[in-house]
């Protein structure tokens, strides 16, 4: 199995197979708008905003398992981060990260990768850094704000 294997379902309903991602560099992020890291929207969007032309694509998984703190709807979940964050990156539906009902596509990233306190998803904002050839390179903490994944950034587009 490997990232380009799975398919998602954006925030307007529609299947999305990551296929279509393939030879990018990408920053999959779960996220919520009401969360003391939801400013990381902002260096989320800098960074895209920066480096889409050159191969970055972020995508945005919207997670209610964490607090509560993305209680709205897709549509909701959209409105605040373009209203208040002008994000531009592609947004999906809201899933779980953790626990039996945990999307197909995290189970496997938290295979790849696990973190300091094992395989299970922290909080919101947790991010996991994809190379060009869709192997799983780094998995950062929510505290890591978007600007300490640049430099990585940088180097694998450069690859």
């Amino acid at each position: 199995m490997e990232i380009y294997d799975f398919n998602v379902i954006n925030n307007k309903g529609q299947e999305v197979s990551l296929s279509e991602y393939k030879g990018k560099v990408i920053l999959i992020v779960n996220t919520a708008t009401g969360c003391g890291f939801t400013p990381q929207y902002k260096g989320l969007e800098e960074l895209y905003k920066k480096y889409k032309d050159e191969g970055l694509e972020i995508l945005d998984f919207p997670c209610n398992q964490f607090g509560h703190q993305a209680p709205g709807s897709d549509k909701e979940i959209d409105s605040f981060c373009t209203l208040r964050y002008d994000t531009t990156f592609p947004r999906f539906r809201k899933i779980d990260v953790n626990g039996d009902n945990a999307a197909p596509l995290y189970k496997w990233l938290k295979k790849e990768k696990g973190g300091i306190f094992g395989n299970a998803i922290k909080w919101n904002f947790t991010k996991f850094l994809i190379d060009r050839n869709g192997k799983v390179v780094e998995r950062y903490s929510p505290t890591t704000p978007p600007s300490k994944i640049e430099a990585k950034i940088k180097e694998l587009l450069k690859r």
